[in-house]
């Protein structure tokens, strides 16, 4: 998968240029929910476009090119994998995993793994294609240089794992609700899913008791 993205990491980062308001949109909707203090990881750091704006200090990809972009947006970008993160229990208040999970070899881990490096109460935050959205549907149909290699969710499918890995308090914020290559203006994040084909879940790591 990293090949993947190391091959075409110039063709991955001009896509925000090119839809540049789906991912302004995208953008908002996850600072709509991202904790504004705190030190944060992303997982999938990717070439920095979510983690340089957001202010999250830290980002692990398994492509050395995107790491690369990502260290000239100011993040401190390290290479890694989701699935055995090299950080000590409890070190962060909050990871983000964007557009990502799609990707990984194990979610199920990434998940697990975010949860222990997660401090008690610790925030997570993914973002992802809604795979029974209109544009999920249409990125499991088109022939991609990147998503022939995605596994999309439901909502319903990622929080269940949530849950299996101990987190609670959910909220969800959808946004993309027509093509990306259509939008001409930013669109304001709504409350939900099942509408929007880009979707924001949030959960809060349960404290021991």
């Amino acid at each position: 998968m990293n090949n993947i993205f190391d091959k075409y990491h110039r063709k991955y980062d001009e896509w925000y240029d090119k839809n540049k308001f789906a991912y302004l949109s995208e953008l908002d909707a996850v600072r709509t929910v991202i904790p504004e203090k705190g030190h944060g990881l992303e997982i999938g750091v990717g070439s920095g476009r979510f983690a340089g704006p957001l202010g999250i200090d830290v980002g692990i990809d398994t492509s050395k090119k995107m790491v690369e972009f990502a260290r000239k947006r100011g993040v401190d970008a390290r290479l890694g994998v989701g699935e055995k993160l090299s950080f000590k229990d409890s070190t962060f208040d909050y990871v983000a995993i964007i557009v990502t999970l799609c990707f990984v070899q194990d979610p199920e881990k990434v998940i697990t793994e975010s949860a222990r490096v997660l401090k008690p109460a610790g925030k997570i935050i993914i973002g992802v294609i809604d795979k029974e959205s209109s544009l999920g549907k249409f990125y499991q149909k088109k022939r991609s240089a990147f998503y022939n290699y995605a596994h999309f969710f439901t909502i319903e499918e990622i929080v269940q794992m949530l849950r299996s890995s101990g987190f609670s308090d959910f909220s969800y914020y959808q946004t993309i609700f027509d093509h990306p290559d259509k939008l001409n203006a930013v669109e304001k994040p709504q409350k939900g899913f099942g509408k929007g084909g880009f979707v924001v879940i949030s959960a809060a790591k349960q404290e021991s008791t």
